[in-house]
């Protein structure tokens, strides 16, 4: 029983079966109990008839006419005296209804008494009417005697009719749960195939709609969840692909240069232009591969956020003076504007990597004899931090896509600007960390401006 709907089905029969049989039983007792009382009381009502006809008139004629009433198959009368001898008696055989009687008690009953009431396992169920005739002070019984046969034989045509009821709703329940459980778990079972070829590596899954509950609910979870996995895989290859090309290229350049650089006929300053050259190319890829470490990190939560109240213009003006001679040698004017000293609430060392990437996408993407400017101002709670830009620009279409993994604009520039594409979706990662935003304004072949927004303590 592996099937959901055969379950579903078993657990289903099985508790409406056990309900449907207590229903039936307690139904079935109860007709039988109140058909046993009807005839009880039947029984009690003529035996209570006869004696009080007997009393108004006591005669042999009035007896005469009690036995001739009552003589038929189902029901006999006997009229005794006070000890129980027969007087009168609606059976030519009186001894033989005489056999059926319980002995009588020895102190005259005063009321009418139902002597024998077991109609199962006795012929006739009995009642002993009293009567008392004041005139002459005679006194005796006035005994009916109903017969069980015909509560045997409708207690036998209930069972056969519950008996039928009972094999037909068992079928009928059997083949509607069949049905209902194939129906409610058919969803279900595609639902099971869908993660199956999912888990296979197959997510093109389609499933039908279905109404607008659990079920629905449950199928839409799983469509979304195989697109974004098929969204994800794809990632996964076009960044596993990008980053062997990355590695592969620098590799090249260090495997071609050196073999270059280890020829003894070459000259000492071609030599050293190469060792340069190498020199440049293993920096790249200790970028990379730092920025790369830096990804998997923040994927896996691993790295930690320090924060701390500190000064901002000596900081941001430390950090200039750290990268204003790359910039000097590419004719670039860095320029550091912060009117006011405030306090920055944030990781001093995650805040230079930070700003070391966006400075140096900002040389990058510049040409010379331009302007780069850092600025730094407060709104009311918030530290406003932005690196404006006269370079090349970013197309308005690719604005959004930035900050994705080793996404790159100018792709077929990259290369000689030296973009990895992976630094934004470091800086990204970093400012989100602190809890801040990061927004771009960009005019393609005017400029760009990064704008970073912190919380935390301000004190101006």
């Amino acid at each position: 029983m592996k099937r959901i709907s055969t379950k579903l089905a078993v657990y289903f029969f099985l508790t409406v079966f056990v309900m449907q049989l207590l229903l039936m039983y307690y139904l079935h007792h109860s007709m039988i109990t109140s058909k046993v009382n009807e005839e009880y009381e039947r029984l009690l009502a003529n035996g209570s008839n006869h004696r009080d006809v007997l009393v108004e008139n006591y005669s042999e004629s009035t007896m005469h006419h009690i036995v001739l009433m009552e003589m038929d198959s189902n029901r006999q009368v006997i009229i005794t005296d006070r000890d129980g001898e027969v007087i009168k008696s609606s059976e030519n055989d009186a001894q033989k209804l005489s056999n059926y009687m319980p002995v009588l008690p020895t102190t005259f009953l005063k009321k009418d008494t139902l002597l024998v009431s077991d109609w199962k396992n006795a012929p006739y169920i009995i009642s002993v009417h009293p009567f008392h005739i004041h005139t002459n002070d005679e006194k005796g019984y006035v005994v009916m005697l109903q017969s069980t046969r015909p509560i045997e034989q409708l207690v036998n045509q209930l069972n056969f009719h519950f008996g039928i009821a009972g094999v037909t709703s068992v079928f009928v329940l059997l083949i509607a749960y069949l049905v209902l459980s194939q129906i409610l778990t058919r969803p279900l079972i595609r639902m099971k195939e869908a993660t199956e070829k999912i888990n296979a590596g197959d997510f093109q899954v389609e499933l039908p709609k279905v109404k607008q509950d659990e079920l629905g609910e449950l199928s839409q979870a799983i469509q979304t969840l195989a697109r974004d996995l098929e969204r994800l895989k794809k990632e996964r290859n076009e960044f596993l692909a990008a980053i062997a090309h990355e590695l592969s290229t620098p590799l090249t350049y260090l495997i071609g240069y050196t073999k270059v650089a280890m020829r003894p006929e070459i000259q000492e300053d071609e030599r050293n232009r190469y060792l340069r050259i190498l020199v440049e190319e293993s920096e790249r890829m200790k970028e990379l591969v730092k920025n790369l470490v830096d990804l998997a990190k923040m994927d896996e939560n691993s790295f930690t956020i320090s924060k701390e109240n500190f000064e901002a213009k000596a900081y941001f003006q430390q950090l200039i003076n750290l990268v204003r001679p790359s910039f000097t040698l590419k004719d670039l004017e860095l320029t550091f504007i912060c009117n006011k000293d405030v306090q920055i609430y944030a990781d001093p060392l995650r805040l230079e990597q930070i700003f070391l990437n966006l400075l140096d996408n900002a040389k990058k993407y510049s040409p010379s004899y331009t302007q780069v400017t850092l600025s730094v101002s407060t709104e009311q709670n918030k530290t406003i931090i932005s690196i404006t830009d006269q370079g090349i620009g970013i197309p308005p279409d690719e604005i959004d896509y930035i900050f994705e993994k080793l996404y790159r604009v100018e792709k077929s520039r990259s290369r000689s600007l030296g973009g990895s594409g992976i630094g934004l979706a470091v800086v990204k990662e970093l400012v989100e960390a602190h809890g801040g935003t990061i927004d771009v304004k960009s005019t393609l072949g005017k400029g760009s401006t990064f704008t970073i927004t912190l919380k935390g303590e301000v004190a101006e």
